[in-house]
């Protein structure tokens, strides 16, 4: 039961870690919706090409990985606002997937294919060992490392980083590359949980993590908390109806961010 929760969750907590980075960069990592349904998509297109889920995984990373990295290039380059080009970057992405099935598949639905299916023992496997080498990774490196310090600093101390001769906006484009990499990887688990790419996969994901990061208050273990709470309300809203058939269904899909709403409005956490 704890390990089936602990999974649902993964792709949750890799989001707000992600989100996490650019929070304390004070650069909002916004696309991260955006990024989740895209990368999901990725990760069935890589699969079908490659026949290898390790290798799709990969490419699935990288691409994700080095589209944020050059946008965020630009964006320090030409030193525009950093929510309006993130709001941009998460349309971006969120169009994308759309597009790219209807080249490649003639389909904008859901895609399935009997070369993309994972059995829920190796899905759940390969997503807490992948979460938790990840969630130990990132506490590491923002902990423990300088450069993990950089970031933490950059959004409210900049003027000490340019005193040690350390560029700000260097820490800006590595917290959204950061944010980008774990964000792809909750896209992947998404995916390999249904076999399948689903349009809008991400289903407000991105968001939830946000939110979790802000109700964290930046701190790794609160976060941890907030994205337990929330998917325990997930996975409630998703079974409630088979013992009360009475509630509207979309009552049922809004309850988690019901909750959301709630807990920042009261800040209970």
């Amino acid at each position: 039961m704890i390990l089936n929760l602990l999974s649902f969750a993964c792709p949750l907590i890799l989001a707000s870690f992600g989100a996490l980075f650019s929070e304390y960069a004070a650069c909002l990592a916004l696309f991260l919706e955006g990024l989740i349904s895209f990368s999901a998509f990725l990760h069935y297109f890589f699969t079908l090409w490659t026949h290898s889920d390790l290798l799709a995984s990969l490419m699935t990373c990288v691409t994700s990985l080095v589209l944020v990295l050059g946008f965020s290039f630009l964006t320090e380059r030409f030193k525009t606002n950093k929510f309006i080009s993130a709001i941009a970057l998460n349309l971006f992405f969120s169009a994308l997937p759309s597009f790219l099935s209807f080249v490649i598949f003639g389909s904008r639905g859901v895609l399935t294919s009997t070369e993309y299916s994972f059995s829920p023992i190796y899905s759940k496997t390969f997503t807490l060992i992948t979460s938790l080498i990840l969630i130990v990774a990132a506490l590491l490196f923002l902990l423990k490392s300088p450069y993990g310090l950089y970031i933490r600093i950059s959004g409210s101390d900049a003027q000490v980083l340019q005193a040690k001769g350390v560029s700000p906006a260097n820490c800006r484009i590595a917290a959204w590359s950061l944010a980008a990499f774990y964000a792809s990887f909750s896209g992947i688990f998404l995916a390999m949980r249904i076999s399948s790419f689903v349009p809008n996969i991400a289903s407000g994901r991105g968001w939830m993590a946000l939110a979790a990061v802000f109700l964290g208050k930046k701190k790794p273990l609160r976060i941890l908390i907030c994205v337990i709470i929330f998917s325990c309300a997930d996975i409630f809203a998703a079974n409630i109806q088979n013992f009360l058939p009475a509630i509207p269904t979309s009552v049922l899909m809004s309850f988690p961010y019901l909750l959301v709403l709630a807990l920042i409005l009261f800040d209970i956490i």
